[in-house]
């Protein structure tokens, strides 16, 4: 086996992403606290050609240095927009006929291995404050718990480890 050079990845350039079919997901950072994190999840975004990322409350937005060194320019691909209420936008999301999805530990939660796709649907998927989580109050607008199994002491994850393997599941379960 050989690695490829960068020259043999076909890697998109900024005009030939933004006008590629998206992947009908949107990302909701709700009250993300760490710019690390954020870039991250731009950059996981990018690779799956998710569709736009909300940024809500007190989630940061680019540009910012922190955000621009994870994300190495996927805040220039990957639509994004700043919404101060996470449960208006919800909401919104709601009656535009998307499908809700919080990321989070609750009572009676499904296990994201578990978890059906709805042909044709479109889906908002929520990951919360790092340590706080997704707020109650837009857990309970959710149409959906979605839970990541883990089977460690800490049963915790970071933010943007929960959203590649999240949206890396959704998007096997879509495309392939």
């Amino acid at each position: 086996m050989r690695k490829l050079k960068n020259s043999e990845l076909g890697r998109l350039n900024v005009d030939e992403f933004k006008k590629k079919d998206k992947t009908p997901i949107i990302v909701i950072l709700d009250n993300v606290r760490s710019l690390n994190n954020i870039g991250s999840v731009f950059r996981t975004s990018d690779a799956f050609l998710i569709e736009k990322i909300y940024l809500c409350g007190i989630t940061a937005k680019p540009p910012h240095k922190d955000i621009h060194k994870t994300a190495l320019g996927a805040t220039e691909t990957v639509e994004w927009e700043y919404v101060e209420d996470t449960l208006i936008l919800v909401e919104k999301l709601k009656s535009l006929k998307f499908k809700v999805l919080a990321i989070e530990q609750v009572e009676n939660s499904i296990m994201l291995n578990n978890f059906t796709l709805e042909k044709n649907q479109k889906y908002a998927v929520i990951f919360g404050n790092e340590v706080k989580g997704v707020q109650q109050d837009v857990v309970s607008a959710s149409d959906y718990c979605i839970e990541i199994p883990q089977f460690g002491t800490k049963h915790s994850l970071n933010i943007s480890v929960s959203v590649g393997v999240v949206l890396w599941d959704l998007v096997k379960k879509m495309k392939f």
